[in-house]
């Protein structure tokens, strides 16, 4: 578990350092705001991972084994990349700026396929969903320290120092790499490329119910996904401020997220994770039926409160159930392949649901967007009856 917090850690803490904290950069540098647009660009490896995922299944490198010897290798060269980038001159040579941010995107997305097959393989089904639970927290931590603590230290010293920083806080993800154990894997591992990139799709769709474990993959939180993307013009348009919504909204809901994760990861040791799924499903929904009350209501920092408790809580445990769910259907023998096509899979309705909801909330008002948003997440919900009925459960830990 503290492999998992700490891999978490690891893999969040690149991924800002090549958008928020690299556009407050470009900005103060002067460089022209189209140019720092395109510099998202550089984040496609993070969507396109899957592509030489199975590249990382198939061949195992002469040390460490064929997972903690793939992750060295992507923590170094991030150590490595995210120095050039701090040694980079945005304002002078925006394209060598653009290199080695993509080259940060490119490792940091590669770490991230690596350490999800370590998971996978490392713990037993019924311990993933606090495993999953503990490394989307770390994830989150490492996304906070580059975020929020790298602006702090940009205000105080150069952000080719912060970028540094940051390099050297990527040791102790080495570390880890270093003593934790290869994981054991009874299934074996692809015996060529070939099998490598075919078997993982062709073992998955001989699955009585592969196509509606994908519907469901895309559907599960598209109802949160798509109120989330407009909470903030929400949040402004009723009276509340940037103070507010930063102390509430960013601070205090990060919080509330990481407690939902925890909880959710515990709940799952008992209840299972089919059965979380509909729980913590059921929430999300309902909690994104509380942001049409708040509509009605309009301005209170108490009413802002409460349902940022909830839905950051419900959230949090959603993720962790969603999460572990994906690792739990893939097959050991070609984890990294599998776990990267369904989380591309997942960002899916992040881009494509979440570009109408601005249209949507201005034709029919906040408190029937959300209201919308609410009924658009059953259909996700009533897939779990094709392949994750309540009646049927995993068996729990039993300690």
């Amino acid at each position: 578990m503290l492999v998992a917090l700490l891999m978490g850690f690891s893999c969040g803490l690149p991924l800002l350092l090549t958008i928020s904290v690299l556009q407050a950069w470009m900005k103060e540098e002067g460089v022209d705001l189209a140019v720092i647009g395109m510099m998202a660009l550089v984040g496609l490896p993070y969507t396109l991972k899957f592509v030489w995922a199975p590249f990382l299944d198939r061949f195992t490198l002469p040390f460490l084994g064929r997972r903690r010897g793939w992750l060295l290798v992507a923590q170094v060269a991030l150590i490595f990349s995210i120095s050039s980038l701090g040694f980079s001159d945005p304002s002078g040579n925006p394209w060598r700026v653009a290199l080695c941010a993509f080259l940060v995107t490119l490792f940091s997305a590669s770490q991230d396929i690596v350490a999800d097959a370590y998971r996978r393989e490392d713990l037993p089904d019924a311990e993933l969903g606090l495993g999953s639970s503990l490394y989307i927290n770390g994830y989150r931590l490492g996304m906070l320290l580059a975020s929020g603590g790298g602006l702090i230290l940009a205000d105080h010293i150069s952000f080719s120092l912060v970028y540094l920083a940051m390099a050297a806080c990527m040791i102790p993800g080495v570390l880890t790499t270093l003593m934790t154990p290869e994981p054991i894997v009874a299934e074996g591992r692809p015996e060529t490329l070939k099998d490598a990139i075919i078997a993982p799709l062709v073992e998955y769709f001989n699955r009585k119910e592969a196509v509606w474990i994908l519907i469901f993959i895309l559907l599960y939180k598209i109802g949160d996904t798509m109120a989330t993307a407009m909470t903030i013009p929400f949040y402004l348009d009723i009276g509340f401020s940037k103070t507010e919504i930063g102390t509430v909204v960013k601070l205090y809901g990060f919080w509330a997220t990481v407690c939902g994760t925890i909880i959710g990861g515990l709940i799952m040791l008992r209840l299972g994770i089919n059965r979380s799924l509909w729980v913590f499903g059921f929430l999300q929904a309902l909690s994104t039926a509380c942001f049409a009350l708040l509509a009605r209501i309009g301005y209170n920092i108490f009413g802002l409160s409460a349902v940022i408790s909830f839905e950051n809580l419900s959230s949090g445990m959603g993720t962790a159930a969603y999460a572990a769910f994906m690792a739990s259907i893939t097959n050991k023998k070609f984890t990294a392949t599998q776990y990267a096509l369904l989380s591309s899979l997942m960002g899916v309705p992040r881009v494509l649901a979440s570009a109408p909801t601005g249209l949507i909330a201005k034709n029919v008002g906040w408190e029937s967007f959300f209201i919308t948003c609410t009924i658009v997440a059953i259909p996700g919900m009533l897939i779990l009856l094709k392949f994750a009925p309540w009646s049927v459960r995993e068996a729990a830990v039993d300690h």
